[in-house]
């Protein structure tokens, strides 16, 4: 008898609660799944928590889209791109005071599954840059002169161990300029560090100024 008043005082008190706080109560349980459902495709997407891609959003942006003109957006660059730059900063060959230690910090396991995971996000157009038209035609018309789509892509998008040019930011690509002009920067092939020190300072502006603007393309 006992048992069945106190089920009875439960329930009622139960109903008090759910007519007082009913909306707020529907909130926290529709929070509670949002974030269920966040934290599975989290998983899904990167493995469990905390992930190495998480590292990366300070300087590159969420999901690999920067918005700041001097760190490069990883989002939709060939992922053997992404896999030989990481090894090449792990073992000197490309120096960044950030990327060096963070690189030899990191398994293979680590490095591939980054280099996939940025290479599958979407990508973003580089809002936060305004370009000056007349560096733009210019860059433009140097870029389909140096065929620079011959190793990048008709859209510039990159592929293999070419990268992504289109979109990037304007600081980066003129630093990577310099990088390859004095040697600190190198390719396989050698044609950047050619197409460098060919190019005179206007050049190179001009060149950052047309593949910063241009609206990358989502495969």
């Amino acid at each position: 008898m006992k048992k069945r008043i106190l089920l009875g005082a439960s329930a009622i008190i139960v109903a008090l609660v759910a007519i007082i706080f009913g909306p707020e109560l529907l909130d926290l349980y529709r929070l509670q799944r949002y974030i269920g459902a966040s934290a599975e495709a989290y998983r899904s997407d990167k493995g469990p928590w905390p992930h190495p891609t998480d590292t990366c959003i300070g300087c590159h942006g969420v999901n690999g889209n920067s918005q700041n003109q001097a760190y490069p957006s990883l989002a939709g660059q060939p992922a053997p791109y992404l896999a030989d730059q990481l090894h090449k900063f792990a073992g000197g060959q490309r120096a960044n005071p950030n990327m060096g230690p963070l690189a030899m910090t990191m398994s293979e396991s680590e490095i591939k599954l980054l280099a996939d995971h940025f290479a599958k996000q979407p990508v973003g157009e580089n809002r936060s840059f305004e370009p000056d038209p007349g560096l733009r035609e210019k860059g433009r018309q140097l870029v389909e002169k140096g065929a620079c789509a011959a190793c990048h892509g008709a859209r510039l998008m990159g592929h293999d161990q070419f990268p992504r040019l289109a979109g990037q930011g304007y600081d980066y690509l003129l630093a990577q300029f310099g990088a390859f002009a004095v040697g600190t920067r190198s390719e396989s092939t050698g044609m950047m560090k050619n197409i460098a020190i060919a190019a005179s300072p206007e050049d190179r502006k001009a060149i950052a100024t047309y593949l910063a603007s241009l609206a990358p393309e989502n495969k």
